[in-house]
């Protein structure tokens, strides 16, 4: 497993066993198709020496399942639980509870066991014999979906003694097909304890049968979406969290908390939530003072709200094209749009590709440019090292529903600057005068809620691990795709670190299809893709008319997004790669 894979499972183990009540510990089950719940063990469980004894019961009921044999006693169930699952970053252990809150067994699952790149089921039991039919199988099933979709680990295996037949068929049953025999041997300790241990007999007295769960094919008839989050208990906790307490004197609880998170990610000293990237990008035009008269030079390639921002404060956006290449804003392109109106010039970091802010900021200060960096779907990734959002005099990133990481909407505008932090606080906070209700400067409304915030600060927690999810898709499709003819994938260059937010394709100009055509035809094979940004100078709402970067404009009539949920499994992306070239060659 890669390292990052195993910090991301300890991490999230960790998290959901650290409930302190037992309200907590509920905000961060899992649930159950048929109205259950999965119960991570936690410290208030300890205290419950009811369900300790019962938990005892069914593991002495069930020794023959297990490697040990000896006295079971509910202090020795407590003691367990608490040494070897609670206070443990490598393991966790489901309550497995149905629709009317009474327990009937447990699941668990851990990490670090020796085999690369999965996690083992364990601790798999079923103690009420006639609770509610099917439970244990859709526990089974979705403790494997949170991991793929959370954790993002999809190989799992399982140990069972070969002697445990039932045991065997019911893997079986469930896609587990058997890939290794471990001998063991029984050996009697000093105080009469028995316990079975490998040995180097082959036949031994029994076995660890070491099963492995088949990959599952895609199936073709269900539909491929373009985008999607992964949301799991950490989000759903702190929502929670917000719903219930998040009110009067802890109205911004998880604002402060958001504000604080983005700051450490990015390498900056303040940040200001906002409703929207768009807000942001508005908030910091108005807090340089750009207006009526003023220029702003924005990339042909990239959505409206870019420009859009430029026209709110009455200036003039005007459109740079964009390097063949890269599909972004360079100096090159941004040097013939330089005129002695121009005040600022707004990078944008298209799909989550970062610019060479290296360069632009050098750029930029040559000519006594502001910088805005456009990061909307740039959060975790780096240019040069470092993250984007961290050079310009402001920067601005989006917690929509279909970026990295998600509010459903939100945004957040960060600087390094004292004076310019002051004057966008200002104007965010509706031109109010500090501790008062006199407003006495310009002012504006795009503030996020709390509620927002909840989730977008569990997202922010989480964002090495999205951004792997999204960097692992990139690497399948480069893969996939590799020696495509008719088309070029859009990758990344020298300095890069991308997010990844979106994986594109261009086609060339002998391809068998058009790009809408193939848009068409995917859509068909139920594979949704959406077209890239048009060049935007070409919209009719700007002042002047304007002929397209002839860059951006080709890049925008042959390019397509392909689908990059960042859960996405690899049997989706193969799917789609195999249909592409099906389609293309």
């Amino acid at each position: 497993m890669e390292p990052i894979q195993t910090r991301i499972a300890e991490r999230e183990f960790l998290f959901a066993k650290a409930g302190d009540t037992i309200n907590e510990v509920w905000q961060r089950s899992l649930p159950l198709p048929s109205g259950g719940s999965l119960l991570p063990v936690s410290r208030p469980h300890l205290d419950n020496m009811d369900l300790m004894a019962t938990l005892g019961r069914w593991r002495s009921e069930n020794q023959f399942a297990y490697t040990n044999r000896f006295p079971i006693t509910t202090e020795r169930t407590r003691n367990w639980l608490d040494r070897a699952v609670v206070q443990r970053p490598d393991r966790i252990l489901f309550l497995v509870v149905q629709r009317d809150a009474e327990v009937i067994g447990h699941i668990g699952l851990a990490n670090g066991l020796g085999r690369e790149g999965a996690l083992e089921i364990d601790n798999v039991l079923r103690g009420k014999k006639d609770g509610a039919p099917g439970l244990m199988t859709e526990a089974l099933a979705a403790i494997m979906e949170w991991a793929r979709k959370v954790l993002f680990i999809d190989r799992f295996y399982l140990r069972v003694l070969e002697s445990n037949t039932e045991a065997l068929d019911y893997y079986r049953r469930q896609g587990f097909v058997e890939e290794d025999r471990l001998p063991l041997k029984w050996h009697t300790s000093d105080n009469g304890e028995r316990q079975l241990e490998p040995c180097t007999s082959p036949e031994g007295e029994d076995a660890f049968v070491v099963m492995t769960h088949k990959a599952v094919e895609h199936d073709p008839h269900q539909l491929i979406l373009t985008a999607g989050p992964s949301i799991g208990m950490r989000e759903r906790a702190y929502a929670a969290d917000a719903v219930r307490t998040g009110w009067n004197q802890d109205w911004n609880r998880y604002i402060g908390r958001l504000e604080t998170k983005m700051c450490e990610r990015i390498g900056v000293a303040h940040a200001i939530s906002t409703s929207s990237c768009t807000g942001a990008l508005h908030i910091a035009l108005a807090a340089l003072g750009i207006g009526p008269g003023d220029e702003v030079i924005v990339p042909e390639l990239t959505w409206v709200a870019t420009a859009n921002a430029v026209r709110y404060v009455g200036a003039t956006p005007v459109f740079a094209d964009v390097d063949e290449k890269t599909w972004l804003i360079d100096t090159e392109t941004a040097a013939r749009c330089l005129t002695s109106r121009t005040k600022a010039i707004m990078p944008v970091h298209l799909y989550g590709f970062p610019c060479d802010l290296s360069n632009l900021m050098a750029f930029a200060e040559q000519h006594g440019l502001y910088v805005i960096e456009d990061a909307a779907a740039a959060l975790g990734a780096r240019h040069a090292g470092r993250p984007a959002g961290s050079f310009g005099h402001f920067s601005t990133f989006s917690f929509q529903g279909a970026k990295v990481a998600v509010s459903g909407e939100g945004g957040m505008l960060v600087t390094n600057d004292e004076t310019l932090f002051r004057a966008a606080a200002k104007i965010a906070d509706q031109g109010r005068k500090p501790g008062t209700f006199r407003i006495d400067g310009q002012g504006l409304k795009y503030k996020m809620s709390n509620m927002q915030a909840a989730v977008a600060l569990a997202q922010v927690e989480r964002i090495d691990e999205l951004v792997f999810a999204k960097r692992r898709l990139h690497g399948w499709y480069r893969e996939g795709l590799a020696g495509l003819r008719h088309a070029e994938f859009y990758a990344e260059q020298a300095e890069q670190q991308s997010a990844c937010w979106m994986n594109s394709l261009r086609l060339h100009a002998d391809a068998p299809l058009t790009r809408d055509a193939l848009i068409a035809a995917l859509r068909q094979r139920n594979i949704d893709t959406r077209p890239v940004f048009p060049a935007i100078s070409q919209y009719p709402i700007w002042q002047e008319s304007h002929t397209p970067g002839p860059v951006a404009h080709a890049i925008g009539e042959s390019a397509l997004n392909l689908p990059s949920g960042v859960c996405l499994e690899r049997s989706a992306v193969d799917y789609v790669c195999r249909t592409i070239r099906d389609l293309l060659e």
